[in-house]
């Protein structure tokens, strides 16, 4: 989510009315007014910086009678970091966007009570996606998992995201590691970086600024993005998309809220996270983040099923397996790539 998610921000923008729409909806109207009535305490929520700050803290304020504020700390990981850092003087009063690879970091830290007062707001999955015409332009087979991406003939060819600055990196290298295990995924990560492979810091820079269809001067007709991202390349008569997301390369990214320990208003703090698991505000997710809400119920545009699915498989890791390991493969990437 890291992302994003974990993530087509771009989209954001274009969809924040779908946000700004629940103010006239919110189903917590009696609740708000008896808050406001208290006073009308201001909630500070703070979030990674793909996330609609505006649009969300004036649908939350309404739904909750709260005055909600929305701060953001950068990526998902730079989020963990400064959450973690600031844990004897919190920064705010609840948090949204650290994901399953870096939760750990809040629950040891002390951050949040425990893993039990950080809920899941959005799924998705992180994927390599790629560019089919480019493929069918060059003569070259397309690449359909890990294994293409390290062979001579898509050398050069593929933009990815670092690990240490990027969920949506952290996740991939996950994925690396349930895929070819503990004793084997620095030798991929060997032979990806021997194929000169690119490594930026962040998913803008990779998806807009480098691949192919992302909308610039790109030239890397493969990238590590979103299993949704195919939904956000469908052409304008809707029957087709110009991306694919090749879905034996996903790793499963969660991003969750919860309240931070300390805070001084853990009641604003709590009705902010309800809000965010609520029904009006879990349609938005798709449209304004690109990613899939957890409600199985809410919104999800009817092309997605087609177009963005999720995958059936993914290479993934027991959260509990991920603290254990992480710092330790974050190290061991590091010697076996040199990035």
């Amino acid at each position: 989510m890291t992302t994003p998610a974990r993530k087509f921000m771009t989209g954001v923008a274009c969809a924040a009315a779908a946000v700004i729409a629940l103010t006239g909806c919110a189903a917590n109207g009696d609740a708000g007014s008896a808050n406001a009535s208290k006073g009308g305490d201001t909630v500070t929520l703070i979030v990674h910086d793909s996330f609609p700050n505006e649009d969300f803290a004036k649908a939350a304020s309404e739904a909750t009678g709260y005055d909600v504020k929305v701060v953001s700390a950068g990526d998902g990981g730079e989020l963990t970091s400064q959450l973690v850092l600031t844990q004897s003087a919190p920064v705010a009063d609840a948090f949204f966007g650290v994901d399953n690879v870096y939760l750990s970091r809040l629950i040891d830290g002390g951050v949040i009570a425990g893993e039990d007062a950080a809920k899941p707001v959005t799924q998705s999955a992180t994927c390599i996606n790629i560019d089919p015409a480019w493929f069918i332009e060059h003569g070259l087979a397309e690449p359909t998992g890990y294994e293409d991406l390290t062979k001579e003939q898509y050398k050069g060819l593929s933009v990815i995201l670092d690990p240490s600055t990027s969920t949506t990196g952290a996740s991939f290298l996950i994925g690396t590691i349930a895929k070819f295990g503990e004793e084997g995924f620095a030798d991929y990560w060997k032979k990806l970086a021997a194929n000169d492979t690119r490594v930026e810091q962040g998913w803008t820079e990779a998806y807009n600024g480098q691949f192919t269809q992302g909308g610039g001067d790109g030239t890397y007709p493969i990238v590590l993005s979103y299993s949704s991202s195919p939904a956000w390349t469908v052409t304008e008569d809707g029957t087709a998309t110009t991306t694919k997301a090749l879905l034996d390369t996903c790793s499963t990214q969660i991003e969750y809220a919860g309240v931070l320990e300390g805070t001084a208003n853990p009641e604003g703090a709590q009705a902010v996270v309800d809000y965010m698991l609520s029904r009006e505000f879990q349609d938005t997710i798709a449209d304004t983040m690109y990613v899939y809400p957890v409600d199985a119920e809410a919104n999800v545009p009817a092309d997605w099923e087609q177009f963005a699915p999720m995958p059936g498989a993914p290479n993934d890791l027991a959260p509990a397996e991920i603290g254990k390991g992480r710092d330790a493969w974050l190290k061991e990437w590091s010697e076996a790539t040199g990035w």
